[in-house]
């Protein structure tokens, strides 16, 4: 886990939700906006000094509004702490209004420059690494696109070598969704002020939001548990949640106490997925594990994890349909998806586990390519939501799903889960940088949904999913739930890769370095 998300509280919210903790503090609280502008601009200010000692100058761009205020505050408080200041003014004269028209007489009090965003090109010197500009551009309440002025001001602060601070949100970034519109600063730290923003954390956004720090600006916690306040439509979720669905177990357990996981995939010329798989359900606890897979996939599979039962679909000994119905019937939980292809063999199995799930009721994990020809299926079958299983697509897969487009999925990507669990049931973790997991409930509207904020770019190599639907396997034959389940192996598969990152870096991270640091993460208490 990246050292600033310690730091960083669990409930996300929407922008205008902030605005309306903002509002509370201020109305219900009598906290006067300019108080809370002032907090938010030395917050700001004991950041950047924190962050790079070596500062001598600044160049502060600000917008029109709040975030302008803030940007305002800080020129003049950096001011007063003798460092060369130059304001970038993105706005018409006379458009302050309020709060930010009195940061601005503060800054002007201070006699803190301020040039025009053509002047720019005059002031080359500050360049340097003793300066660090800061973006108090737009903030939060960005809906459209960026454009005229404020663009150019992003290409600015994002091709000049000097580091980037950002005041609440990078200059651009939705909120909301973690997109840009369509250009956003790339910040080197963001200070986001009252709340997390739902968006800081998911999809794009952690390609500009450098390092996060938090700041309360002392708002008390009454405020958050107003009667009028908002309910956090997200929550972050990392591995300190595991440590209390992972208890010790019993002396007296034995195999059969642990369950027995069944996986069913690895069609020809995709064997790695499945041993991966199946390698990665046993690391993990699973009393027995069994593949079915191709026959020419056996001897691997016992090279590699000899641990683990095999039974291959080309076996002579037999009529083929009984000895596949008779595994499935022993299984405390199936997985069917990796490596599984999109054959007629691969539509067989498919059928199985489906019917062996709807006539039990174990829970069952869809990966990978099942998840493609449960989309296919969906087309035909209306009746085909259920509540005991477990889907887990990576935007691609949740884009077939749901009939759209991957750009539609990544858009945003808290309305794309909402859609997968009201479509199909169980519940869904939509992987990518900050994946999200939802259960289906009965108002799926305000459910909140949970963000896990572990992980790394080194995860993206082959088999990472595969690896995680082991764990899953694991997890849900040992008897957790499906949302515990669903949280533990989401949260410990990307503590894992971040501990791997920590020590070796994430270039060249195979998903089979994970199964070690998973082992001991499922054993917090040893």
């Amino acid at each position: 886990m990246t050292d600033f998300a310690t730091r960083l509280p669990r409930a996300m919210y929407r922008a205008d939700q902030v605005r309306q903790l903002d509002a509370l503090a201020i109305n219900e609280f009598s906290i006067p906006g300019f108080t809370l502008m002032q907090r938010a601009a030395g917050a700001a200010l004991e950041v950047l000094l924190e962050t790079w000692p070596q500062a001598r100058s600044l160049i502060v761009f600000v917008g029109a509004g709040n975030n302008g205020g803030d940007g305002y505050l800080l020129a003049g408080l950096a001011k007063d702490q003798q460092l060369a200041v130059t304001l970038v003014a993105l706005h018409r004269e006379g458009a302050l209004q309020g709060d930010a028209e009195l940061a601005a007489r503060f800054a002007a009090e201070r006699s803190v420059p301020m040039i025009s965003l053509s002047d720019l090109n005059d002031i080359e010197q500050q360049k340097g690494g003793q300066t660090v500009l800061v973006d108090a551009l737009l903030g939060t309440g960005l809906s459209r696109e960026v454009s005229g002025e404020f663009a150019q001001a992003i290409t600015y602060l994002n091709e000049c070598p000097a580091p980037v601070l950002s005041l609440d949100i990078p200059s651009g970034l939705n909120a909301d969704t973690g997109n840009p519109l369509p250009a956003a600063v790339r910040a080197d730290v963001t200070v986001t002020f009252i709340a997390l923003k739902q968006g800081m954390l998911t999809g794009q956004a952690r390609n500009y939001v450098g390092t996060i720090r938090y700041a309360s600006l002392d708002i008390p916690e009454q405020v958050f548990r107003h009667e009028s306040a908002p309910a956090a439509p997200v929550r972050r979720a990392d591995i300190n949640d595991t440590l209390a669905l992972l208890g010790p177990r019993p002396q007296a357990n034995h195999k059969g106490s642990h369950g027995h996981a069944v996986l069913i995939g690895g069609e020809l010329g995709f064997g790695g997925a499945i041993i991966m798989a199946a390698e990665a359900s046993a690391r993990s606890g699973a009393g027995l594990t069994t593949v079915i897979s191709r026959s020419v996939h056996r001897d691997a599979m016992l090279a590699r994890c000899p641990e683990v039962m095999f039974y291959g679909t080309e076996d002579t000994e037999g009529p083929e349909d009984d000895r596949i119905d008779e595994l499935l019937q022993r299984a405390t939980v199936l997985t069917i998806g990796p490596g599984l292809g999109r054959s007629q063999w691969s539509r067989s199995l498919l059928h199985k586990a489906l019917a062996v799930h709807r006539s039990r009721s174990i829970p069952l994990v869809v990966d990978a390519d099942a998840l493609h020809l449960l989309a296919e299926r969906r087309l035909v079958d209306a009746m085909l939501k259920r509540g005991n299983w477990l889907l887990t697509p990576h935007p691609g897969e949740a884009a077939q799903l749901l009939g759209v487009s991957v750009a539609e999925v990544q858009q945003d990507r808290f309305a794309a889960i909402r859609r997968l669990v009201a479509t199909y049931g169980g519940c869904c973790l939509l992987k990518g940088s900050g994946t999200l997991l939802l259960q289906d409930q009965e108002d799926l509207t305000d459910a909140p949904i949970a963000l896990c904020s572990e992980g790394n770019p080194g995860m993206g190599s082959g088999g990472m999913g595969d690896v995680l639907s082991g764990i899953l396997a694991a997890l849900l034959a040992q008897g957790l739930s499906l949302s515990d389940a669903m949280l533990c192996a989401v949260c410990i598969h990307g503590e894992a890769a971040d501990l791997e990152a920590e020590e070796f870096g994430p270039r060249g991270m195979l998903a089979t370095d994970l199964l070690r640091r998973a082992r001991q993460l499922l054993n917090p208490r040893y």
